[in-house]
């Protein structure tokens, strides 16, 4: 299986390796613009059967150090304008299930993304597992081309609890731990 492994920075990276798949890497920068942008570009020159989204996320309802599998997410930006039919969520739980992948575990966590780092329960809302700033534009460049998209999170923080101190503390540990849980469990 050729995959796509895309992340916001260098340092959510790691060293990956999945026995039997041919690995292509993109660092998409923070946010939705630049993520959109770079995973498009990768996307059409790469062809790949599936993009796997890794990186770091804060939380209000997981541990720190849980490592979470997406396949639904939520743009929480656009939900303030989803009463004009604007679309704010997206589903590749079908899409996963024929790819063989993470086999007994839960993989229906929801992402919430957005511009912002997420500081306040207040401002986060109450929609998603997780909370991050470039997964919902992936996942709409990835459903626009049809190519399945998946994220696999670490949990760095806990919204509301110091979170940007405990992200920039987690993110060696993050890196590692995505690494390994690949290896093993993809």
């Amino acid at each position: 299986m050729k995959i796509l492994i895309t992340y916001a920075l260098e340092d959510e990276k790691g060293n990956i390796r999945i026995p039997g798949c041919t690995l292509t890497f993109c660092c998409t920068g923070i946010g939705k613009v630049s993520t959109a942008i770079n995973t498009y570009e990768v996307l059409i020159k790469e062809k790949p059967d599936l993009v796997l989204n890794i990186g770091t996320v804060g939380t209000l309802s997981h541990q720190i150090g849980d490592v979470v599998i997406c396949s639904r997410f939520f743009d929480r930006d656009l939900v303030k304008i989803s009463n004009f039919g604007v679309n704010c969520r997206l589903d590749f739980t079908e899409e996963l299930s024929s790819l063989q992948l993470f086999k007994g575990y839960q993989t229906n966590s929801v992402v919430s993304t957005g511009d912002t780092f997420q500081t306040s329960q207040e401002e986060s809302g109450t929609e998603g597992d997780v909370f991050d700033m470039e997964s919902y534009a992936a996942a709409q460049v990835c459903k626009k081309v049809g190519v399945p998209y998946v994220s696999v999170k670490y949990v760095t923080d806990v919204i509301g609890q110091n979170s940007i101190k405990h992200w920039e503390d987690k993110l060696q540990e993050a890196k590692e731990g995505l690494a390994e849980f690949l290896q093993k469990e993809a």
